[in-house]
Parts: structure tokens; sequence; C-alpha cells
């Protein structure tokens, strides 16, 4: 991690928003503490001055904002520093990054407060409370954290904020030198002007206005938004396009060697015997490593070592590794499926959201009784970046080059797996080739110290093939759910009940991650299915948790990723047996949700063209991480080969920091979970994964690929996720049109028509 070169006593500034809108400024009482000073101050070159933890400004009037939040392609970084240039009154071309260091300022607090399992209409005093202690807990972890679609949302305040601060700091700074009344000063691109005709650039203002305690912090109202809201070219498409980005497999320090890995085949697998002294003699081979032993590599494994990546893994593909499985190389799909049905027969489960009699509903013998049960499989990642990461162990201090969504989690591991002090940790960031939430684990981050504390100093580099990333994977969770309704003569809905099962990737994370006890409940695993918006007088909806030695992890949508496909699958069940139209139906259960029929009817606007022969469409609902998005898949059949044709897509995401990037995110969610629906499946035999590579483990094609319409509402609520929102929709639109023009109901994933 970057480090200061000394220490400083700073004034710690606590902002909060009052009624008036003016920023409270100094010590307060509202939790959680403020994220505009660091512990330690960021580190300047000659001539730069920062101004709080956030920004520094350079002699020229260059503007470098932090940035701590990965870009793995989501245009983060473009709407993070819009934020602050709003507030800054500067151009985005004055604006350049720098990567966070290890600060408790920079951690993520929006996604783990979210993940609180209470229904999004309750707004009662126990969820505010838990809210503010888990707000406050968060901002005390201080975890760095890109995920659950959290950074805007995360970022909103507190980057807005430290450019509204800053700004107040230099008008002042003109003002007192000046002579004037700071209120009669303007900023325009970086300048500050008074009507005297004086003006000066940041940079000339930078100086006089360090330390300064500004007393008139206002952050803008929405409607002076000259940057937010409006389209803007990413700021990073350039670099992408001409090579000059850099993303973790690109990392090359002096010296640099690398590393192959052989793991162990069958889930919980331990090395027996290395028979290695052939390979060692290999031209370029350097070590052969066993490093089974440590904590947290994932999967016990081997490594081979060599001047060049090509010698290391024919190398590695020449050694013989005998193995031991345990008691999991029994461990198929098949099994794991029955023990999800078996815990659903003879578990209750937790019951996330309760309301009415569900019973008194169910038993209701002038009713119709509807039941159905689907099932969704273990799906991997398949990001394009391989898994890799470089490490160098060398005179008491652990270098660190990797793309990561946890840097202070992946600072933790190391320095846990050199036996060292995080402080002499020191990490450097790369852009990711894709997240999805494989990067929220920090398994080859242990396998590459892991293997350098035995290079004799030398930085090695850990480089996974599409095989293991493929069949090493920590995948997300198979599930079962089953659902009953009882479904009146006039085709009103009476009672609704939902129980599902499936592991908990909550409880292996926090195993995984943190060393803790897997216990308690856990909103991912019924996310999607609980917080629906749907106005059923009486529900029940729970969960039951079955642990299982598949690693699983968080993947992108997490829970809602198929609970969208169980709920919005039996909703267009409970409509065809109510002889209702999908969309007629949904509207009579929203009448007390304005935001999500506003979305409903947008996206069935923009689908209003004539349906041609042949081909069907189907609709679905969902909110996840605060956004309300409706999909409408138009699709055809040719023999069983499933083809979607266009996808319309409605968004309410509250304020569009960047329309263009909120439409890419959505047209990149619904093609990642097209490939889910139509192809995404993991399969074990024998303890160990089935699929190797996109041969039998697809993605979908260019020629595949739909046309995509994404229409956003506009709004002036808060920002909320945008990331992964669009993914959970499209498996059950797509399922819903299949059953509108073949008549057949699939309730597995992916969807096989036969």
């Amino acid at each position: 991690m970057q480090e200061p070169k000394k220490k400083t006593r700073r004034r710690f500034i606590l902002g909060g928003l009052g009624v008036s809108g003016a920023l409270i400024v100094g010590w307060g009482l509202l939790p959680p503490r403020q994220r505009l000073q660091g512990a330690l101050p960021l580190l300047t070159e000659a001539g730069e001055v920062a101004l709080n933890g956030w920004i520094k400004i350079a002699a020229d009037g260059t503007v470098f904002v932090v940035m701590h939040k990965s870009e793995m392609g989501q245009g983060i970084h473009t709407a993070l520093q819009m934020l602050v240039a709003e507030e800054l009154d500067v151009s985005l071309s004055q604006i350049k990054t720098m990567v966070a260091p290890i600060d408790k300022i920079y951690g993520n607090i929006a996604a783990i407060a979210d993940g609180l399992p209470f229904h999004p209409d309750n707004q009662g005093s126990i969820k505010k409370t838990a809210q503010w202690m888990t707000a406050k807990l968060a901002r005390e972890l201080g975890i760095q954290m890109t995920g659950g679609s959290s950074s805007v949302k995360d970022s909103w305040m507190p980057m807005r904020q430290a450019g509204a601060t800053a700004r107040a700091m230099l008008v002042q700074a003109a003002a007192k030198e000046w002579g004037v009344d700071a209120a009669q000063c303007s900023v325009s691109k970086g300048v500050v002007s008074h009507a005297s005709g004086k003006s000066a650039h940041y940079g000339e203002l930078a100086p006089k206005a360090m330390g300064a305690a500004p007393n008139n912090v206002r952050l803008k109202d929405p409607k002076d938004f000259s940057l937010i809201g409006k389209a803007q070219a990413r700021t990073d498409i350039a670099g992408k396009v001409n090579g000059a980005a850099l993303f973790g497999i690109d990392a090359r320090p002096p010296g640099l060697v690398f590393a192959a890995i052989k793991m162990a085949p069958v889930l919980g697998g331990t090395v027996r015997q290395v028979h290695a002294e052939q390979i060692k003699q290999k031209p370029g081979v350097l070590h052969v490593i066993d490093f089974s032993a440590e904590v947290g590599v994932g999967h016990a494994g081997v490594a081979v070592v060599a001047k060049d990546f090509w010698r290391a893994k024919q190398a590695c593909e020449e050694l013989v590794v005998e193995w031991d499985a345990n008691t999991h190389g029994q461990l198929d799909s098949a099994s794991v499926f029955k023990e999800l049905a078996q815990q659903l027969d003879t578990e209750s489960g937790f019951t996330y959201y309760s309301q009415g009699d569900v019973k008194q509903g169910l038993a209701d013998a002038t009713a119709t009784l509807i039941k159905a049960e689907y099932r969704a499989p273990f799906l991997a990642h398949a990001t394009m970046e391989p898994i890799n990461c470089t490490a160098q162990v060398k005179d008491g201090r652990v270098d660190v080059w990797v793309s990561t969504q946890v840097p202070s989690i992946a600072v933790g591991a190391a320095a846990k797996t050199a036996k060292i002090s995080a402080d002499n940790v020191h990490i450097h960031m790369f852009y990711l080739g894709g997240g999805f939430g494989r990067r929220l684990e920090v398994d080859m981050v242990v396998q590459a110290v892991a293997i350098a504390r035995q290079t004799q100093g030398a930085p090695v580099q850990v480089i996974w093939s599409r095989e293991q990333d493929t069949r090493f994977d920590m995948y997300r969770p198979a599930a079962l759910a089953r659902f009953s309704a009882a479904v009146s003569k006039q085709g009103q809905v009476l009672a609704y009940e939902n129980k599902s099962a499936s592991g908990s990737v909550t409880q292996q994370v926090m195993k995984r991650s943190f060393g803790l006890p897997a216990a308690g409940p856990d909103k991912t695993t019924a996310e999607g299915e609980f917080d629906m918006p749907y106005e059923f007088p009486h529900q029940k909806i729970a969960h039951v948790i079955v642990p299982t030695p598949v690693p699983i992890g968080y993947w992108r949508s997490v829970g809602h990723s198929h609970n969208a496909f169980f709920k919005e699958s039996f909703i267009d069940e409970l409509a065809h047996a109510a002889g209702k139209s999908p969309i007629a139906f949904r509207r009579e259960l929203l009448k007390n949700h304005p935001r999500h029929l506003a979305v409903m009817e947008l996206a069935v606007k923009a689908a209003a063209e004539p349906t041609p022969a042949g081909r069907a469409r189907g609709i679905a609902l969902h909110q996840s991480f605060g956004s309300i998005v409706c999909e409408i898949a138009e699709v055809s059949v040719e023999d069983t080969a499933i083809k979607v044709h266009k996808v319309w897509c409605a968004v309410d995401c509250g304020i569009a920091v960047n329309p263009d990037t909120i439409a890419q995110q959505m047209e990149s969610a619904i093609i990642f979970g097209l490939s889910a629906a139509l192809y995404g499946e993991i399969t074990f035999k024998n303890g160990a994964v089935e699929q190797s590579n996109f041969h039998d483990y697809q993605v979908l094609r260019m020629h595949e690929m739909p046309e995509i319409f994404v229409e956003i509402v506009k709004s002036t609520e808060p920002p909320e996720g945008i990331g992964e929102p669009g993914t959970p929709p499209i498996a059950p639109a797509v399922a819903n049109a299949l059953f509108a023009l073949k008549g057949q109901r699939l309730r597995s994933l992916p969807l096989k028509l036969v």
C-alpha cells in the first residue's frame, strides 16, 4: 500500500447534510464517522497540495482524484470523477486519477448496510436503527470493496462532499487574498474569478487553501448539475484501445519469474506425493513448490516456477502429483439436488418475510391451488482476464500486483501468508479484465505470496489456465425453490408461499476471508424472493441453508440471479391460472408501488411495436440493489434452439450519473444473464467439475446477440446500484416468452426445450 513520507496531525472534517442543504463542518453527533480526511495525508509530489483525503491539486491546476473502487469494465472511474468534477466545478479533462491507499475512509459502507435482510417496504424504526448501527460498523471496519453494485451509491456523498469542501477552501483562499467577500466570487473550469477582474486557477490557490476550515460549504442542487445526468465519454477507453491500460496480468516488475500450478482435481483433495526430480532438471525451471499447507489457497496444489510462463506451463503439465481424495470424491450434481430437496421436505428454514395467514389462505376450498418447483445450477464466473497475481517477498516487505475487488482484504491475506504486518504490504492495483464477484476472493493472492516466499526474493507471477478458472472457481450456488399459491375463481391470489434451499455464500466467505464461524441467516440466499413488491394479502417466504462442500461465491447479482427466475416465472404461472395477461396481472399487484409500475409501463411502451409471426414476448420485473428493472424479451424457436431477437429494458436507478454508462451496464448485464439462461451450468461427477473451457461452458457468441433497447427513468432520488440489476430479469423474461410461444413451462436453468 502507499505510505506517506511522514505522519502529521490533521484536522478532521465531518460532513453531513443539514436540513437547509448546507454542509456541516466539524465534529458532529451523526454516525458514521467522517469520510473526508484519512488517517494519514495523501502522498504528494513537488508542487502538489492535498486538500482532503480525496483530492490533491498540482501547480498547473490539474486535479488528482482518489479512485477507491476497482475499474473492471463498468465505467465506474468516469462516474466517480464526475461526482468530484461537478462539485469542484472543473471539466473532466482537468482530472487525473490516483489509486486509493489503504485507509478506512475508502471503506464500503453501502454494500454492507444493504446486506441487512429487511423488506424494501419496511420503513420502521428497527430497520433504521439496524442500518444506522451497520453503517457505523462498516465505517469502522473500512473494508475497501467494489461489489454489490454499490460504487456510486457508496461514493455519492463523500466524493461530492470532498469536491464541495475543496471548492469552498479554494474560493475562501482567493477571497482572503483579494480582500473580498467569498460570496462575490465565481468558479468556472477550475478558475476563481471576481467582478473586479481578479482571477486565479486552482493550482495557484491550493497552497493558500491548505489547512483552511471553510465556513460556507454547500452541495449543488441537482437542478444546477452541469455534468451529472449528462452522457460523458468514458475516461478509461482511450488507454484500453491503444494498449496503454494495464491489467493485473501485465505486471512486469524487474526480475519477474512465472508460476504455473496444478491443483487437486477432486474437491478437498490433498497432495500425497510430488515427483519433482525430473521436472527440476528441465531448462528454465527454477522451483517446484507445494503450497498446499497455506490457509486460504482455496485448493491444494503444486507450482512450477520458471523463467517464462510457457516453460512453467509445459513442465507443470508433465509434473506427476499423487493426490488423496477425501469424502467429497463421490459428490455429484444429482446428490446435491437430492440433498436440497430433502432439506426442503424436512426443514422450515428461516422466514425472511411473512404477512397475514398463509396457512389459512392456502386451505381455502374455493380456490385453485397452484404448486411449482424450480431449480438453478452452479455457475462459474468466466471472466475474460485469467486469474493471476504477482507477488514479491523480500527483506521483510511484500509487494502484490493484482486485479482485485477487495484491496484491503488482499493486503490482509498477503500479510497473514507472509507472516508480517499489513503495514509492510504494498499493493499495486490494476484494471480488472472482468470481476463479476470472482475477484472478491483472494485465493490467488495467497497462492502467489505463498509461492513467492520460496523464490529467494524474486517476484513471481501466478497465472491460471482457462480450464483451471472453470474447474476451481467459487461458484454461484445451486438452488431449489418451491412455490404454493391459492388463486380464487375471480383470479385473485389469496395466499402465496415460497421456500427455497441452497448453500450460503456469505457464510462461506466469512469463514474463508475472515475466519468467522458459519452461522446465522444470509440475505443473499433469499433476496429477490422475500423482498418482492407484489401485494399479496397473505405471503410467507423462507429459505433453508444447506451447507455444501462446493466452494461458492458472489456471482453477478448473487441470489437475485436465480431467485428472480424462480419468482417471476411463478408470477407468470399465477397470471395464467388467473386467466389474465402477465402485464395486466402485475398491474393489479403494484397499485401501491408506483415506481415499479412506472418502470413496467415504460418497458411496455418501448416494446409497443407488433410482434412478428413465429415469435412471442415475455416480461419480468425485478428490483435488486435498489434499482427496479423491467425486461421484455422477444424469442423464437427453431427445432429446439432458442433465439432471443430483442430485449427492451427499462430501469429506475435514481439519479442517472452517466446515462451512457448505465445503458452499457444494462446491456452487459443482460448478455451476462442471457449466457447463463441459455447455456450456463457447472456439474460435478466424482467430486470434480465436468466443464473445462468455453466449448462446454458456453457464453453468448456475437451472432447470438439480441438487439437491446434501454430506457432510463428520469429521477431525482439518490442513485442506486446499476452493475448487476440488469441480469436477474432476463432469464424469466425469456422463459415466459417461451411459454407464450410453445405452451411449455421451463422450470430449470439453463433453459432447454424438449
